[in-house]
């Protein structure tokens, strides 16, 4: 019988030599070119026919008058396209789905910066869970994870605006700013009996992606090592950021490294992954999985057919590697994608604590030459129909990390894994 590192060394220089070849640059649903453009051709002026037979603009028109002829302005005055930025605005909050937003000028500018990578502010993905503003994750080495935030912390302030009523994009606008600059956050956390303040330092954020370690197992506790000591019964640690478009380069690099340490057992750590593209998340999954396995669906309701996006059967491991994959409250979206994927072909066991549920897919239309549209165009569903947006996945290991641990430096979650893999306990509540 071949060992994983044998078989995999042999599949992993030959797919070296031909590359991996990745659609880099579209966001998680935008694959299909025909969507990105509007899908109604107007002049700016006119109303859809469809649409004015049927509804009623008079209301509309007349608040418009009512608010020309009457409003008492404050300070600023607002300019008749602003009003119409609004109007959208409010048009897709009577969606009631967070993700589907209109980004006028600024805002779309902000979320651009946001996928190039490289953007000044504090550095935490954020999202709507149970109509509030939470926390999905704190970046790695950033302000917001130096501060201590973490998955899900619950957003009641910023400043001093109450966020109870914002959309996402509107509190990334007031969280963003100069490098340097100061914003207090009033955060509500399970635990904590009262809301707590915390201020934050803005720095320029370089999202990061990947990194790798060994670690032995000393009874009930870890320890770090270098790759070369991985043969000798180290367990290799594959610390996934992000499913970025370089994800599939980096993830592929680290296979490598674990092949040629001589381990069989790998844990790959998505705890605090937000998630990104869902081609990484394909992509990464098919190392895993034969060929024609389904990885995600894509289900469009009544709009089109499901859609099954399936393993391109990389397949480099054989029934020898051991695997865990660690996920908390902060993994989302692709996390959830590929961490589920994995699990319900039977590669893996997940450790750790209920994922956060981010099973939607967004795509993003191009309005005008500076204003976009973040459309909600289908739901995520793991191969076996699960909706990963009720209520996130489940751990097959429950393990949770205290505040306690994180300032004894304990990880349990950790520990918990690299003792499943390296002893094949497993507990009969955890079967």
């Amino acid at each position: 019988m071949q060992s994983v590192s044998q078989k995999a060394r042999v599949w992993v220089s030959a797919l070296l030599l031909i590359g991996v070849v990745f659609y880099a640059g579209f966001l998680v649903g935008e694959r299909r070119s025909g969507r990105t453009e509007a899908a109604v051709s107007l002049t700016g002026k006119e109303t859809p026919q469809e649409v004015a037979e049927k509804t009623d603009f008079s209301p509309f028109w007349s608040v418009w008058r009512e608010l020309d002829d009457k409003f008492v302005t404050v300070a600023t005055t607002t300019s008749d396209q602003e009003k119409v930025w609004g109007a959208i605005s409010g048009l897709t909050s009577s969606l009631k789905d967070p993700y589907t937003v209109f980004l006028p000028p600024e805002e779309s500018k902000l979320f651009e910066s946001e996928i190039a990578g490289n953007f000044e502010g504090v550095g935490m993905e954020i999202g709507i869970k149970d109509n509030m503003l939470t926390v999905i994750a704190p970046l790695k080495n950033t302000p917001a994870e130096r501060a201590g935030i973490q998955p899900g912390d619950k957003i009641l302030k910023i400043g001093e605006a109450v966020s109870s009523a914002m959309k996402v994009e509107q509190a990334v606008k007031l969280i963003r700013g100069p490098r340097g600059t100061p914003v207090l956050l009033t955060i509500s956390r399970e635990g904590e009996a009262e809301p707590f303040e915390v201020k934050i330092v803005r720095d320029v954020i370089d999202i990061p992606t990947i990194s790798t370690e060994v670690k032995y197992s000393t009874g009930t506790t870890t320890k770090q090592a270098t790759a070369d000591g991985a043969a000798q019964g180290g367990v290799f640690v594959i610390q996934l950021y992000n499913f970025s478009a370089s994800s599939p380069r980096l993830f592929r690099d680290a296979l490598r490294t674990f092949v040629e340490s001589g381990s069989d057992t790998l844990i790959i750590d998505l705890r605090g992954n937000p998630g990104g593209f869902l081609e990484a998340a394909v992509e990464l999954a098919s190392w895993f999985l034969p060929p024609g396995k389904p990885v995600v669906i894509e289900d469009f309701g009544k709009q089109e057919e499901k859609r099954v996006h399936r393993s391109r059967g990389y397949n480099i491991f054989n029934e020898n590697l051991r695997l865990a994959i660690l996920v908390n409250n902060g993994s989302a979206s692709a996390s959830e994608i590929f961490a589920g994927a994995l699990r319900e072909h039977g590669r893996t066991k997940l450790v750790g604590v209920k994922t956060f549920g981010k099973g939607s897919v967004q795509e993003l239309v191009k309005i005008t030459p500076e204003t976009s549209l973040k459309v909600t165009v289908a739901r995520w569903l793991t191969p076996n129909g699960i909706s990963i947006s009720e209520g996130g996945l489940t751990p097959d290991i429950e393990v949770k990390n205290t505040p306690e641990d994180a300032q004894n430096k304990r990880d349990p979650q950790m520990e918990r894994a690299i003792q499943l893999l390296t002893t094949n306990d497993q507990r009969p509540d955890e079967r």
